[in-house]
């Protein structure tokens, strides 16, 4: 059976891969948007401002850890016994680590047992989000047809803006109805606790689709013992391309939306809430762009629209940090709308990409793995080491250097990697 898919029934696959990813990604983003607003205070606070950011920022990295590992656990049992499942389970285990640092004393309370417990949490998340991403993409990307395939698995995509836009929004709100002294005494728990009803609400809409129809084709061959293992011995060249598309958009991404947070504050003086409004009215942009640039990626190609998108925010990285740094709200809210245009470029072509790299008796594996591995020595180190190339420097240069090398590396990828737009998932073996 080739490609095949039910429009409705596909909505349906697609509106609950983005509420589930939505909700996923608000909780991993607001643990970022506070690391960067108030765990340096409460956490570590007998460090000066950007020493007690840069340990904020340190735990906020941990989660990256974890991820590839969650990656593997998840793509282990996805490719065994289906995708639906794994799915659920992330949804959980990342609402309970996100509703309990909700309730995390403080340093001033407990002591070294706050950071402690504050680390443990965050690699929960990590774990969890590491198994979403690939279990969200091949949802949409499985069910629906290879005519549209970029368009479809782009959605999942955009959940993530949506995640980050509702937790800059919900932090945003906080932040105009509070004083500081309120927002750091117990304001900035609020977010997190919300975190309960929303894996409610995600858990509700997930448990009404069905299997992936490329899964399910498959479900009478024996599982792979070990899909991971399949994955390294069969498409080495595969996590390569993989790793190499994902270390500009994954480095850029966290620097637009999280470091620039610390910069504006920092070395522009605008007010936290003018910051969070930037990220806010940016992530509503790059919502609205992802399947847009999905949708080009099915007409014209993967390959072109990714390149277009690492090569374009490698040249804008020098003026992105010109226009952060101005003090003007205008010209920071038009650096982080353009800048993340330019990343949906990537962004949105990617999913698909992946996908289109492995064979379904070990996509999961393969998917998770390509994507979370680079995760690492890209997302995870990106805001440590541009505080630490700003703090030595005082200057943005060296960071917009940074941020360009990597979405260079990526546009070359894109260029050498093998056009997949259109290809059946079962012709590929």
């Amino acid at each position: 059976m080739t490609d095949g898919w039910q429009p409705g029934h596909l909505r349906r696959v697609v509106a609950a891969s983005l509420i589930g990813t939505t909700v996923e990604w608000y909780d991993f983003f607001l643990y970022g948007s506070a690391a960067a607003l108030v765990f340096n205070k409460l956490f570590f606070p007998q460090y000066e401002p950007l020493t007690g950011t840069l340990l904020a920022f340190t735990t906020y990295a941990l989660g990256f850890v974890a991820r590839p590992v969650g990656g593997i656990v998840f793509g282990h049992y996805g490719d065994r016994i289906g995708r639906k499942r794994l799915l659920m389970l992330s949804l959980v285990l990342m609402g309970l680590a996100t509703t309990m640092i909700g309730l995390l004393p403080t340093h001033a309370q407990i002591g070294i047992w706050a950071p402690v417990a504050l680390v443990l949490l965050r690699l929960v998340q990590g774990f969890a989000v590491g198994g979403e991403w690939g279990g969200a993409i091949l949802l949409a990307a499985e069910h629906g047809d290879a005519r549209r395939r970029g368009f479809w698995a782009s959605w999942p995509q955009a959940g993530v803006p949506a995640g980050n836009l509702l937790a800059a929004g919900v932090l945003a709100l906080l932040a105009s109805v509070q004083t500081d002294a309120d927002f750091l005494a117990w304001g900035w728990r609020v977010p997190f606790l919300l975190s309960a009803v929303l894996i409610l609400i995600g858990w509700w809409i997930r448990r009404s689709v069905s299997e992936t129809r490329a899964f399910e084709e498959i479900a009478a061959e024996a599982p792979p013992k070990a899909p991971a293992l399949d994955v390294l011995a069969e498409r080495p060249n595969g996590l390569l391309t993989g790793a190499g598309l994902r270390v500009g958009e994954n480095i850029s991404y966290y620097i637009i939306t999280t470091f620039s947070i610390t910069y504006m504050t920092e070395a522009a003086h605008l007010t936290k809430a003018q910051a969070l409004d930037c990220i806010l009215i940016g992530a509503a942009v790059h919502f609205a762009a992802i399947p847009l640039l999905g949708a080009l990626s099915d007409r014209i190609g993967r390959r072109p629209v990714y390149a277009a998108g690492g090569f374009g925010l490698a040249l804008f990285s020098f003026l992105f940090f010109r226009m952060l740094g101005s003090g003007d709200m205008g010209a920071a809210v038009a650096a982080v709308v353009i800048a993340l245009c330019l990343h949906g470029a990537m962004y949105g072509p990617q999913a698909a990409m992946i996908a289109e790299l492995f064979p379904t008796r070990y996509r999961y594996s393969g998917a998770s793995i390509a994507y979370q591995l680079t995760s690492i020595v890209a997302g995870s180190l990106a805001p440590i080491i541009a505080l630490w190339l700003y703090q030595k420097s005082h200057s943005a240069l060296p960071v917009a250097l940074y941020v360009a090398a990597a979405c260079a590396i990526s546009g070359v990828t894109a260029l050498l990697a093998r056009e997949t737009k259109g290809v059946p998932l079962s012709a590929i073996r």
